[in-house]
């Protein structure tokens, strides 16, 4: 993990200076983030930095993760697709297994936490005690709440009610609460080994390795294996693009202990994939950082092709490797991409298709979209940003008689 003093080459020696200013108001404040997995997806790697980085500036920064079964993940997974308009139906029986499982967790979880920090559904109803335990109270929400399903949201409600601010990725998102809400964009780490640079050797081995062909054109969409990321949407894009153009596709990723369905996502992109030699279905371990690196940097087309998203990191770390992408316009992905600007935002198949076609047509254009996507990163997207904004919150909760501006 890089110091923070490494990111001043990045973003300049002000910024630094600032967040250290910012955390030494924050000296003896506990914050304890609390979510369900140490592995996978864009929540726990988002910790997996801002954790170190928040203790290096002097705050001390704790994890938590809560535990569960198969049976609760499933329940869970089916909220997170309900709030995400998915149709799903949940019986009363299943809403009371999940507030067992989070009572279980409060019996030998120690909140101990000055700020405790809840990300997600997951460990929400955690809050129910809160009378009997002190600090402040911040439920961060990662996911994309534009169109909820509306029993679930009714039943999240009554607990986001109790905290002391509910914080989202997008300005769709915001929703009637009695508490009020701060809008925190999430980042990426530019030295963590996703998005550092690599040498031309280090790319062509991983492609080597894959036995992916860069001669031709690679099209490439790195998410983890789930209906709401769209990779048979990906695939039928990728076959209107292949009558045209003699290119290949990589589909790259992993899944989390905290997501059951991907398995049977992963074998239906299989059996989509399976007579096509130029499609490569890559199942990813949790530590594959250079590998994904080296995959982004090396396509010619990074694509992000969901349903709904929260927010889409995905986006933000192809568009920092000054790649050109092609994404949803959907969730968060709006705030990275200006369309025709840093990225294409697209709403159909079609419309994928064709985008693929012309960036891979047009690779002038192709190459000014990756270096203005680049430039957006660098000023709105970045770990140091998430940090100030962190800190901000932080102080704004344990510090009541000052007034902090988010």
């Amino acid at each position: 993990m890089a110091k923070l003093d490494a990111y001043k080459d990045i973003v300049g020696n002000d910024i630094i200076d600032e967040l250290y200013l910012l955390a030494e108001k924050l000296s003896g404040i506990v914050v304890q983030n609390i979510n369900s997995t140490f592995v996978c997806g864009g929540v726990a790697e988002i910790l997996a930095y801002m954790v170190p980085l928040l203790n290096d500036l002097g705050v001390t920064a704790k994890w938590d993760v809560i535990k569960g079964d198969e049976k609760f993940f499933l329940i869970t997974k089916k909220m997170h697709n309900a709030l995400h308009a998915v149709k799903e139906k949940f019986t009363d029986r299943e809403f009371r297994y999940f507030l067992e499982i989070n009572e279980q967790n409060l019996k030998h979880l120690d909140l101990y936490g000055d700020v405790i920090f809840i990300h997600d559904p997951q460990p929400i109803a955690l809050i129910k005690d809160r009378k009997d335990i002190h600090g402040k109270w911040a439920w961060r929400c990662h996911i994309d709440f534009s169109n909820p399903d509306q029993k679930t949201w009714l039943f999240l409600k009554q607990f986001i009610d109790r905290y002391d601010c509910a914080v989202f990725s997008a300005p769709a998102f915001a929703r009637e609460l009695a508490v009020r809400q701060v809008l925190i964009s999430p980042s990426i780490d530019p030295l963590n080994e996703k998005n550092k640079e690599l040498s031309p050797d280090e790319v062509e081995s991983v492609f080597s390795q894959y036995g992916i062909d860069r001669t031709r054109p690679v099209i490439t969409q790195i998410s983890r294996f789930d209906y709401l990321k769209d990779p048979l949407g990906v695939i039928r894009a990728y076959q209107l693009v292949k009558k045209n153009v003699d290119c290949q596709l990589v589909l790259a990723g992993g899944g989390a202990t905290d997501d059951p369905e991907g398995e049977e996502v992963l074998e239906k992109v299989k059996t989509q994939a399976a007579d096509d030699q130029d499609i490569h279905v890559l199942l990813l371990p949790p530590a594959s950082h250079l590998e994904i690196n080296a995959l982004q940097r090396g396509s010619s087309v990074v694509l992000q092709k969901s349903l709904r998203e929260g927010f889409g990191l995905t986006v933000a770390e192809a568009l920092w490797k000054a790649k050109p992408v092609i994404a949803s316009a959907v969730g968060g992905i709006p705030l990275q991409i200006k369309h025709q600007y840093s990225g294409i935002l697209t709403h159909t198949i079609e419309g994928t298709a064709y985008w693929i076609k012309r960036l891979l047509n047009d690779p002038e254009y192709a190459h000014g979209l990756g270096i203005q996507g680049r430039e957006h990163v660098k000023h709105h997207f970045l770990i140091t940003r998430h940090l100030r904004d962190y800190l901000m919150l932080f102080l704004s909760l344990s510090h009541k008689e000052e007034v902090v501006y988010l």
